[in-house]
């Protein structure tokens, strides 16, 4: 029957077909019931997912039911709470609108009454201004005065009372302070004066050239006069020989000439051979003697004050002030005190001492120069120390020490104190009959100048003038102003060493006769 290959092909190839066929519906036979066992566990698990969700669905529900009960209880106490809060606010406020209520009432009946009260207050003024017109209308015709004329009658004799009181007051006041001020002074420059242990030297540069006899003479004179004039012309001086025994007068203005004419002299003297080339020679010596002299004195009084760092023509001018006297008193040694005695007040008042020093030493040196510059000594020296950088504050004392320029610093009234204290010393200085009777006239003339003074007088040297004034024109205040306005006057325009007293003397005085 299979003899037949194709058959045979056929029938394997059938078989093939049908073992295919069947193997497709067992492989999808078993896929079926692996998927049906798939979807059955899957459903299973769907199922229990679901039962647990709902679950907890369940759980979650229940604890936001209790959660959600919590809240509203808890808002129902907050708003109970606030219930009542608001329900006693409300009280609260019911009974302070009440208590309003009758304040208000209150109020009502008191302005009511004060407006009663004001009405009677109104009526009574009415009655006193009428009473207080017909009184000053009774006072007027009783005292036949109007009301500006008695004012004016109160006001005068108010202001009288009151000038006489405050003329009292300002002479309290005035004594105290001059009291107080009077002892703080004292004890400053007492206490200077006593720690200034210089020497009071009274110098005065010579201007007489004794002679061993009248002989010498002719000898200076020389023949026609040619050894005088040598002289004269080498030093700048004039020589004065006349009926003078034994002795020969030297006139200059420069000090200094006069101390190198004398120094020269003195040497022709003592050598005895007078001749133009010898006095040439003598004078030339003597000024480099006395230039030394200059820069060893300037130099010595700026390392006895202390003052340092002065420049070289600054030194030199104070050199200078050793052959300057003013008033008999030597300039120099002047200088060396002024500064000691400006310290020692400065340390004491807590001054700048270094400054205060510095423009007591300075303060005259325009005194080496002022016949050769014009103008005061003071603004001389300011000008000079200016212009070797001299400290502002030290050129103000130099150039106000004597008013001329207006004081800018505490050490500038040092300066003038101690220059005041050192030239009013007990003989430091002379005055000539003639300054003496021009400064008695002048302060009288001073006096006589203002209103109201009827007679001056200068007493104790020109240290205190008295002053009698009209008493119908000045009265005690007046008389305070006057002598304070004489004291300025007079320190404006006079220079004195130390002070002048003031002495305004009013007395009235009441005459009658009997008949």
């Amino acid at each position: 029957m299979f003899d037949n290959p194709i058959v045979f092909l056929l029938f394997e190839i059938v078989l093939i077909l049908v073992a295919g066929s069947v193997g497709a519906w067992v492989f999808k036979s078993i896929q079926d019931n692996r998927a049906k066992n798939r979807l059955t566990l899957a459903e299973a698990e769907a199922q229990t997912i679901i039962a647990n969700a709902t679950e907890k669905s369940a759980e979650l529900l229940r604890s936001g039911e209790e959660k959600l009960k919590l809240a509203r209880d808890e808002i129902d106490d907050t708003l109970n709470r606030r219930r009542r809060e608001l329900d006693k606010e409300e009280e609260r406020l019911q009974a302070r609108r009440e208590d309003l209520d009758k304040r208000l009432d209150r109020l009502e009946k008191r302005e009511q009454n004060l407006n009663k009260r004001q009405s009677n207050l109104d009526k009574r003024e009415n009655e006193l201004k009428r009473a207080e017109t017909e009184r000053l209308e009774e006072l007027q015709k009783i005292a036949q005065l109007t009301i500006d004329e008695a004012r004016v009658q109160v006001l005068a004799a108010a202001e009288q009372d009151s000038r006489n009181d405050m003329a009292r007051i300002i002479r309290q006041v005035e004594a105290e302070a001059r009291e107080e001020a009077d002892s703080r002074a004292r004890d400053v420059i007492a206490l200077a004066v006593q720690r200034l242990a210089s020497e009071h030297v009274s110098e005065i540069a010579v201007s007489v050239v004794p002679l061993p006899s009248d002989e010498m003479k002719g000898r200076i004179i020389g023949r026609s006069g040619r050894n005088i004039r040598a002289f004269e012309i080498a030093t700048g001086v004039d020589v004065v020989v006349d009926d003078t025994p034994e002795a020969v007068t030297i006139s200059s203005f420069d000090p200094v000439r006069r101390e190198v004419a004398r120094r020269a002299m003195e040497k022709l003297v003592m050598d005895g051979r007078i001749h133009p080339a010898r006095i040439e020679k003598l004078v030339e010596d003597a000024r480099a003697e006395v230039e030394s002299i200059i820069r060893e004195e300037g130099e010595r009084a700026a390392y006895e004050t202390g003052v340092h760092a002065l420049h070289p023509e600054i030194i030199k001018l104070l050199g200078r002030l050793k052959f300057r006297t003013s008033y008999g008193q030597n300039q120099h040694s002047h200088a060396i005190e002024t500064a000691h005695i400006a310290g020692m007040i400065a340390a004491e008042l807590g001054a700048n001492v270094d400054i205060a020093k510095a423009g007591g030493l300075l303060h005259d040196i325009g005194k080496a120069i002022d016949h050769e510059v014009e103008g005061t000594h003071a603004l001389i020296g300011a000008d000079f120390a200016k212009r070797y950088g001299i400290n502002t504050k030290v050129i103000n004392c130099i150039a106000s020490h004597h008013h001329e320029v207006e004081q800018e610093c505490v050490e500038a009234y040092i300066v003038e104190a101690a220059d005041a204290i050192s030239g009013a010393r007990p003989g430091a200085r002379r005055e000539s009959l003639e300054t003496y009777i021009k400064r008695v006239k002048t302060l009288e003339e001073i006096a006589t100048g203002f209103e109201g003074v009827e007679q001056s007088y200068a007493l104790q040297a020109g240290r205190e003038v008295r002053i009698i004034v009209r008493p119908e024109t000045i009265d005690d205040l007046a008389a305070l102003r006057l002598a304070r306005d004489i004291a300025r006057q007079i320190e404006e325009t006079m220079q004195y060493p130390g002070q002048i007293k003031v002495h305004v003397i009013r007395e009235t005085r009441a005459v009658d006769y009997a008949k």
